[in-house]
C-alpha cells in the first residue's frame, strides 16, 4: 500500500473512498462542508440521529462523482481521543473502504494529538486491519481494497513518520502467518527455512546448530523436550550486523515449539491441544521484528536473533515427568511437569544469547496460562530485572499500540521452585505460576545482563478479532519490539 500526506481540504480531494471523522459535539462545520459537497448527508447523519459517539457509522454509496464511496465515523469526546481511539478509527475506516480500490482518503480530528505519532498509527492499522489469510483455501475470494492511503490535513513534517510503517506492517504479516500456519506446515525446520530467506533477502547472518551441535554445547533442557518428536530439532541464530560501528548489542530470544501436546502432562479438555500450533508465537514475533529491522537498517545497533525450535510429542523417547535434566550452564532441573517444556527450551536459549555479550536481552513466550487470567487476551505482561529496559519497552509498546503491563519479580517466589534433588524444578506452584515461570527464566541470564520476559500467551491469537486484529493470530510483539530497536539506533 502506498501511504503518504494529502494537502488537498475536504473540498478538493478527489480520490475513490473518503472516511471523515468526527467528534461527538463538535461536529457542525465538517457537516456543513460534507453537505456543501455531497448534498444529502446531513440528511443521512440526521436519519440515523448520528452523534459522532464512538460506535457511529453512516456509508453512502455509490455517489455520482469521486469520491465514490463516502464514510463518516463517530469518534467520541474530544478528552478521551488518544492514538488507540485514532487507531481504532482508522481500523474501521479501512474496513469500510473494503470493495473499492484505488486511493482512501482519511480525514480525522488530528488536533491535540502528536502528527508523527497519529501518522503512524493511523497508516499501520489501515494497513494491517486490510490483512487476510487465504493461503490454505482451494478457492481464494476476490478482494477488492484500496492500494493507496492519503491522510488528509496533517502537517507535512508527519510525513517521515510513515517511512517505517511497510516494513513494519510487512514484520507483523510475517508473524502473523507463521503463527496461523497449521503445525504440519511450520516445523523446526520451515522455521530454519525461514530464517534462511531472511539472511539471503536482507543480508543477515545465519547458524543453525542441528542436534549433535547442542549435545556438544550440552543444552540438555531443550534437547530433552524435542526428544520426544520425530522432527529434528533447529536451534536458530540470526544477525543483523549494522553498517558502521556498533553502539549497542541486542538479543531477541523467542519460544519456538511449533507444537505442543504437552508431553506425557497431555493436554486435555480446556487447554485447546487443537491450538497449540501458537506456541511457536514468540518465535514468529522475534522473526517478524528482525525482518522488519534488516529492512529498516536501525545505525549502530547489532541485534542477535535465537530461537530454540522443536516440538513437544509423546513417544517411547519423550521425557518423563520426573526426569532431571541439565541446561548448558551445568544447571540441573527436575521435570515436574513435562506441559512447562517452553522454559526449558528458553533456558538454554537464554544461556546462548548472554553468551554473544548483549547489552540486553528480550524474551517473548506464550508461556503461562496464569498470565491469561490476569490479564486477558489484550495485554502482555513482562518481566524485567533493569529499571531502564522497563521504561523502554513500556514507551515502544504504548507507541506501538500493544498492551504490555509489568509484573513483579518477587524473588521469595523462587522458593517454589526448590527441588528435593535437582537445582531446581520446571515448575512451582499454581498460584502465582507465571511469577514463578519468569524467576525460573532469570536464573539462565547473566548477572551483569538487563532482561526483560515478556509472557504473550493472551495477545497472540484474538478469536473474532477486534481493532485492527483479524480473526486468527494478531502478530503481537513486533512493533513493540521493533520501536525498541530503532529507538536505540545512533
Amino acid at each position: 500500500m502506498r501511504l503518504s500526506l494529502s494537502s488537498a481540504d475536504l473540498q478538493a480531494w478527489n480520490g475513490d473512498v473518503l472516511v471523515v471523522g468526527l467528534l461527538e459535539g463538535d461536529a457542525a462545520g465538517t457537516i456543513t462542508q460534507l453537505e456543501q459537497r455531497f448534498p444529502g448527508l446531513k440528511a443521512a447523519l440526521d436519519a440515523q440521529e448520528f452523534k459522532g459517539k464512538a460506535s457511529e457509522q453512516v456509508v453512502l454509496t455509490p455517489l455520482a462523482t469521486a469520491p465514490a464511496k463516502v464514510a463518516v465515523l463517530g469518534m467520541g469526546k474530544a478528552e478521551q481521543l488518544d492514538l488507540d481511539g485514532l487507531r481504532l478509527a482508522s481500523a474501521r475506516a479501512a474496513k469500510a473502504a473494503v470493495g473499492r480500490t484505488g486511493r482512501l482518503g482519511l480525514l480525522l480530528p488530528w488536533d491535540g494529538l502528536d502528527p508523527a505519532g497519529a501518522a503512524r498509527s493511523s497508516a499501520e492499522a489501515v494497513q494491517l486491519s486490510l490483512y487476510k489469510d487465504q493461503r490454505f483455501r482451494k478457492d481464494t475470494e476476490p478482494r477488492r481494497v484500496p492500494d493507496a492511503l492519503e491522510l488528509i490535513g496533517l502537517p507535512s513534517s508527519a510525513g517521515a513518520a510513515l517511512e517505517p510503517v511497510a516494513a513494519t506492517c510487512a514484520g507483523v504479516e510475517l508473524a502473523r502467518e507463521l503463527v496461523a500456519a497449521p503445525p504440519n506446515v511450520v516445523t523446526p525446520s520451515a522455521l530454519a527455512e525461514t530464517a534462511a530467506e531472511l539472511a539471503r533477502d536482507y543480508g543477515l547472518e545465519l547458524t543453525v546448530l542441528e542436534r549433535s551441535d547442542c549435545e556438544a554445547r550440552g543444552m540438555g533442557a531443550y534437547l530433552a523436550v524435542s526428544q520426544g518428536s520425530d522432527l529434528p530439532p533447529k536451534f536458530i541464530h540470526l544477525i543483523y550486523r549494522p553498517a558502521g560501528p556498533v553502539t549497542r548489542r541486542l538479543a531477541l530470544v523467542g519460544k519456538g515449539l511449533t507444537f505442543d501436546s504437552g508431553g506425557y502432562n497431555l493436554k486435555v479438555g480446556a487447554a485447546q491441544i487443537d491450538m497449540m500450533k501458537f506456541d511457536m508465537g514468540g518465535s514468529a514475533s522475534v522473526f517478524g521484528a528482525m525482518r522488519a529491522i534488516a529492512e529498516l537498517k536501525p545505525a549502530g545497533v547489532e541485534v542477535h536473533m535465537v530461537v530454540a525450535s522443536c516440538e513437544n510429542m509423546v513417544n517411547g523417547s519423550a521425557v518423563h515427568p520426573g526426569d532431571i535434566v541439565t541446561a548448558a550452564n551445568g544447571t540441573t532441573i527436575e521435570i515436574n511437569n513435562t506441559d512447562a517444556e517452553g522454559r526449558l527450551t528458553l533456558a538454554d536459549a537464554l544461556l546462548y544469547a548472554c553468551e554473544q555479550k548483549p547489552d540486553a536481552v528480550v524474551d517473548l513466550a506464550t508461556l503461562t496460562g496464569a498470565c491469561v487470567i490476569a490479564l486477558g487476551d489484550e495485554m502482555a505482561g513482562f518481566w524485567s530485572n533493569n529499571e531502564d529496559l522497563a521504561s523502554a519497552l513500556e514507551h515502544s509498546a504504548k507507541a506501538g499500540g500493544e498492551g504490555l503491563w509489568r509484573m513483579p519479580l518477587r524473588q521469595s517466589y523462587r522458593d517454589g521452585l526448590k527441588s528435593l534433588l535437582a537445582d531446581m524444578k520446571n515448575t512451582g506452584p499454581r498460584a502465582g505460576g507465571s511469577i514463578t515461570a519468569a524467576l525460573f527464566l532469570k536464573e539462565f541470564i547473566s548477572d551483569d545482563t538487563a532482561w526483560a520476559h515478556i509472557d504473550i500467551a493472551g495477545p497472540v491469537w484474538s478469536d473474532k478479532g477486534k481493532g485492527l486484529n483479524p480473526a486468527g493470530a494478531t502478530g503481537y510483539g513486533v512493533r513493540t519490539l521493533v520501536n525498541w530497536v530503532c529507538d536505540q539506533a545512533s
